[in-house]
């Protein structure tokens, strides 16, 4: 993060962080840049250093500069998506022999990529629960490179303590890396709290509108950042200028949007909670959650996403998602309209018969932006009450 905006409130580094007014114009917008290469003033005489779009792109700049002021970081870097983030992260950092320790709760692409792809290349993993300190200390070994931490997790919204498991990390010379995807940089802060990397699906929260999809990491350290930035460009996954403008302008209301999401969603738990057909209601915001304390320790508030287990088992769970009206039956999660899904059919069909498989009985809420009054009476005549 540039020294220019450190000391700046989170509202205002979103709005104006990598934000410079156009020099030739005045344009308060950075441009988009749809352009694949430049002109050279003579062999190597880069303007700005830009050679090449899938090395360099002045509007993807912008998003990375921004994204590494949000989460307080010394390097942002944009993909085409979450997974392309993902598999950057993990190709850079890790070889055959290697060792990661995974969440038992967590995105079913992000354990698809570990079960399907990185494991096929001689790379290993565990699974533990990372809500519990000791189980993720016991799971490292003298081969692991990583920790994998989702806070809060996908689809059950489990909270793990950052800070804890950065001392296991640090003790053990290895890397944490966090998924802030369900947070934004608006609610935590993994980096201040320990963690070496964060990891987002531009997509969700940060986009905001369900118009794009995006990747990105954020680095606590240059150097780290330089090794990633290398693998970004070599790999070549990289978020395109339209997409990465498109996640700049979404940004800039990141902060209003979280509050109004976290709004919304307090309400709803309240029904829920209260409600006969509803069996658990999951949301870190609940003195009774486990993992209660802790978001309150980490986190400004607790977000927009809940679970919630229904009477009937799998097909009334299935039921409550076809009738509801407002709430959209859709993947993704993180816009400004509500969303609703079944897990264990949907976005995480891919972890069944796995240590992460969900419970069948299981709903999860994206709450939107919506006059919470509306998505009230959705609900409950979707639950049929």
């Amino acid at each position: 993060m540039s020294d220019q905006h450190s000391h700046q409130s989170f509202e205002t580094r979103a709005i104006h962080a990598g934000n410079t007014a156009d020099p030739l114009t005045g344009a308060v917008v950075p441009p988009i840049y749809q352009v694949s290469t430049y002109k050279q003033d003579g062999v190597g005489g880069l303007r700005g250093g830009y050679e090449y779009s899938r090395s360099a792109n002045p509007t993807r700049t912008a998003l990375e500069e921004n994204l590494a002021a949000l989460e307080g970081g010394r390097r942002g870097l944009a993909f085409a998506s979450g997974l392309a983030a993902e598999d950057c992260l993990l190709r850079a950092l890790l070889a055959p022999g290697d060792h990661v320790v995974i969440p038992n709760d967590a995105y079913g692409g992000t354990f698809r990529l570990f079960a399907k792809v990185v494991q096929r290349w001689g790379v290993d993993f565990s699974v533990a629960n990372t809500s519990d300190v000791e189980a993720v200390r016991a799971a490292v070994n003298d081969r692991t490179k990583l920790i994998w931490v989702e806070t809060p997790s996908n689809p059950l919204l489990g909270i793990t303590d950052i800070e804890a498991i950065a001392g296991v990390a640090r003790q053990a010379g290895v890397k944490l890396v966090v998924d802030n995807t369900f947070a934004s940089p608006y609610l935590q802060q993994p980096l201040a709290l320990g963690a070496d990397v964060v990891v987002h699906s531009l997509t969700k929260y940060m986009g905001g509108h369900s118009d794009v999809v995006g990747g990105a990491l954020v680095t606590a350290d240059e150097a780290l950042g330089e090794e990633l930035a290398y693998h970004q460009n070599a790999m070549g996954a990289v978020a395109g200028p339209f997409d990465s403008w498109i996640v700049l302008r979404g940004i800039k209301t990141l902060a209003v949007r979280m509050d109004r999401h976290s709004e919304n969603a307090e309400k709803i738990v309240e029904m829920l909670t209260q409600h006969p057909k509803v069996t658990q209601v999951l949301y870190p915001g609940l003195p009774e959650h486990p993992g209660h304390e802790v978001a309150a320790k980490q986190m400004r508030s607790f977000g927009g996403m809940i679970s919630f287990r229904v009477e009937g088992g799998e097909e009334a769970a299935v039921e409550v998602c076809n009738r509801a009206q407002l709430f959209t039956l859709g993947e993704s999660l993180g816009g400004v309209e509500s969303l609703i899904e079944h897990p264990g059919r949907m976005t995480h069909a891919s972890v069944a018969g796995s240590a992460l498989e969900v419970p069948a009985d299981l709903v999860r809420l994206s709450v939107g932006i919506e006059n919470v009054d509306d998505l009230l009476a959705d609900l409950r005549q979707a639950l049929g009450q």
